[in-house]
């Protein structure tokens, strides 16, 4: 495996990332809040946020993409609404775009996330509220008559994902793990723990009392989408890694490794070359090859 195909892969992924993210500052869809259960609420436009409102405050999880003025409007949503605090805001992960602006709640919330985001946070200046408040596998939040329950599951997507779980009301939020229906859940896997990953979407496709899943993006879904995404990274890192022992390079792999069985995913056309890209990446640093004498 050159070093010339190498640097082109990681290039090309350069490309498709900032692009991708340019283009969606671009194109804001319009604000909204929608009431899922008698206590959750999603909100949001480009990125889906939530809220959980009990008798002794709220808890709002994630803001919006920076510039869309988003987590301000869900503020002033909120005063308008409601007679409790925003108590806390929770951060699913680090990642700037779903938490952008979560800062104009400081007056009254505390910010809570899982213990690696906040030097994530800190090192690259997030435009947001520096975690208060940390925890390394669980954390339980009472707001006065309903309980949120934040759970880590090892890292997946960046070593500091968290899962918000709505026990009484079977909602989970599932931050950028999952899309609505069958699809791929990510443009593609760069920051990704993938054995974790899989594990984890398993159990996640299994949990009890879940019965609306809230992704990142997009429309509600089922826990059917975990095992979706599970199977499709299961056959990609198979497919993947067979074509390297052979002693393919990447743009053997491009072109062998199509997935067509997948091509029924929401998302495939977009996304499957850069899947395919960066699993060739993650398994070019998980194994080592046998080189003959």
């Amino acid at each position: 495996m050159s070093a010339t195909s190498y640097l082109r892969a990681s290039l090309a992924l350069v490309v498709l990332f900032v692009g991708g993210h340019v283009a969606a500052q671009r194109n804001l869809p319009p604000l909204t809040i929608e009431q899922l259960t008698p206590h959750v609420y999603r909100y949001g436009g480009l990125t889906n946020g939530a809220f959980v409102v009990g008798s002794e405050g709220i808890a709002v999880i994630d803001g919006q993409i920076c510039g869309s003025n988003g987590t301000q409007w869900l503020k002033d949503e909120l005063d308008k609404r409601f007679d409790v605090p925003v108590k806390y805001t929770i951060l699913s992960h680090d990642h700037e775009m779903h938490i952008c602006g979560l800062e104009v709640f400081s007056d009254t919330a505390r910010a809570i996330s899982h213990v690696n985001a906040k030097s994530h946070i800190v090192r690259e200046k997030r435009r947001t509220a520096v975690p208060e408040i940390t925890f390394e596998d669980r954390m339980q939040i009472d707001l006065g008559g309903i309980e949120v329950v934040l759970m880590y599951l090892g890292p997946t997507h960046t070593d500091n994902l968290i899962q918000v779980h709505i026990p009484a009301e079977k909602v989970l939020i599932a931050v950028d793990f999952v899309r609505e229906g069958k699809s791929l859940a990510m443009p593609e896997l760069r920051d990704l723990n993938l054995d974790n990953s899989i594990r984890a979407l398993g159990y996640l496709g299994r949990m009890e009392d879940v019965e609306i899943v809230v992704p990142g993006h997009g429309g509600l879904t089922t826990q059917q989408s975990f095992l979706y995404v599970r199977d499709f990274l299961v056959a990609l890192k198979a497919r993947v890694l067979e074509q390297m022992v052979a002693g393919k390079g990447i743009e053997e792999i491009l072109e062998t490794v199509t997935m067509e069985d997948f091509s029924d995913y929401g998302w495939f056309d977009q996304w499957i070359r850069a899947n395919v890209i960066t699993m060739w990446e993650l398994m070019y640093h998980y194994r080592e090859p046998t080189f003959d004498p």
